[in-house]
């Protein structure tokens, strides 16, 4: 089971344009939290606690526990809007879970032990992440936080697709659904072919052209 993630924040009853700018320059964050058959409920969060979680990959790939005024509920990331060049949020969506009905959920991948295998250590191998995240289905209890890829036998030439991943008990990959055509490359280790620069060095002559055959 992943770990348990709580943010807290708390319910506001201002809305509109305005009181979101208000909520902002005191360093609060607002949001809304939606979904599960409820009514959308309006929040705020503080700035910093929104901040220092946004930093982790698990705070848009997990369940949280989202905290409002001392009553817990799960919820998921769905949507938020950043400053175009301030470290600011300026607005975040929350998806209420049912803990009971499967979600799907883009989870990153980890790269393991790549620097340890024979494509790594091949020269003229260039080693591709194709896909850095993944999308799952599962129910809320067995989404993990992350997937752990080992390339640790990573030779010349492989390619590791996304029915080869190795996945926790319960969680399936969305794509793999679809049929064979979508069971993506996830890294692909390919040999680099050197072109041999056929144009002639400054101060040599050019190579004569072949005569014509009679």
């Amino acid at each position: 089971m992943a770990t348990t993630h709580e943010i807290k924040a708390s319910a506001r009853n201002d809305e509109g344009k305005g009181a979101s700018r208000r909520l902002r320059h005191t360093g609060v964050v607002p949001a809304v939290v939606y979904g599960a058959g409820q009514a959308p409920q309006s929040i705020q969060i503080e700035h910093n606690t929104i901040l220092l979680a946004a930093k982790h990959e698990w705070f848009f790939s997990s369940v949280l526990d989202l905290n409002v005024d001392g009553k817990v509920q799960k919820v998921l990331v769905r949507d938020w809007q950043k400053h175009p060049y301030k470290l600011q949020m300026l607005h975040m969506d929350f998806q209420r879970v049912d803990e009971n009905a499967a979600l799907r959920v883009n989870v990153p991948v980890h790269f393991l032990n790549q620097e340890k295998s024979a494509a790594a250590k091949t020269s003229g191998v260039v080693i591709s992440h194709n896909l850095t995240e993944v999308e799952v289905s599962c129910l809320p209890k067995d989404l993990p936080e992350f997937i752990e890829l080992d390339l640790a036998d990573l030779k010349p030439g492989d390619i590791v697709h996304l029915s080869q991943l190795k996945l926790p008990k319960g969680v399936e990959i969305v794509a793999l659904h679809l049929g064979a055509d979508h069971d993506t490359a996830v890294v692909t280790a390919n040999t680099v072919k050197e072109e041999v620069d056929e144009t002639p060095a400054e101060g040599e002559a050019a190579p004569a052209p072949e005569a014509p055959k009679k």
